[in-house]
């Protein structure tokens, strides 16, 4: 009896293992998932199907950096989310490489290549201040830095460093998603946005992102098993 409860036992605990797992990156997907609908929404426009989308003269005039942004954020912000699926992580290192390379560029790269290009050569829509030009010009640039920085920490083989930085990248890319709560939320406690807090609900999202990004870096950082893993290191 006992023996029988004991292996039931042991082969219930993987299971309670892997069920959380696949909270974070599931949570992650789940925060993407409007601007991601958005986007394809767009696609549909753009490639004849029916306007659902208010007019967008930009995407008329110069559709193809419209629509090299919405495909790469889209693989940047799926695949990078699997990038937190701790199963996923323990597969062969060749998936894992070729998932991070896809991530880097062609995805990461052009992600925040197109919104640089167009925030720097489109005609800013109604409501966009030159405060948030300068605010996207930074993130953009931030994200474009640390996707750099993240390629060359794992060419060092700097594990830790590289995650850090590649977790930053993300927190900056996945923006828009924590944007359609900060710009739903906004007007509700400022009233109507202006141009200023128009730019400021932006910012809060991203820097809401960045801050969830530092707390787990230095979450993984004290972690027992990087602990080990240092320890490991060490002793060699």
């Amino acid at each position: 009896m006992s023996i029988t409860s004991s292996s039931t036992l042991t082969a219930a605990q993987p299971k309670r293992r892997s069920r959380p797992g696949w909270l974070v990156p599931a949570g992650l997907i789940v925060l993407a998932l409007i601007p991601v609908v958005m986007g394809s929404l767009r696609l549909v426009e753009l490639g004849g199907g029916a306007a659902t989308l208010p007019n967008n003269p930009r995407a008329d005039a110069s559709p193809l950096p419209i629509v090299i942004h919405i495909v790469s954020v889209t693989v940047f912000s799926v695949l990078g989310a699997m990038q937190f699926a701790p199963g996923l992580r323990r597969r062969p290192a060749r998936w894992h490489r070729i998932a991070g390379r896809v991530l880097v560029f062609p995805a990461g790269i052009l992600a925040a290549g197109s919104a640089l290009w167009m925030t720097v050569f489109y005609a800013h829509p109604e409501g966009t201040g030159e405060l948030l030009v300068v605010f996207r010009l930074i993130l953009g640039s931030a994200m474009l830095a640390s996707l750099v920085l993240g390629l060359l920490a794992i060419r060092k083989r700097a594990i830790m460093t590289h995650r850090a930085w590649m977790t930053r990248a993300y927190a900056i890319g996945l923006g828009a998603g924590t944007q359609v709560f900060t710009l739903t939320i906004g007007p509700l406690v400022l009233g109507p946005l202006t141009e200023t807090t128009t730019a400021l609900m932006h910012l809060a999202g991203w820097v809401i992102n960045l801050a969830v990004a530092e707390w787990a870096i230095r979450r993984r950082l004290t972690s027992p098993a990087t602990a080990r893993a240092r320890g490991r290191v060490a002793a060699r």
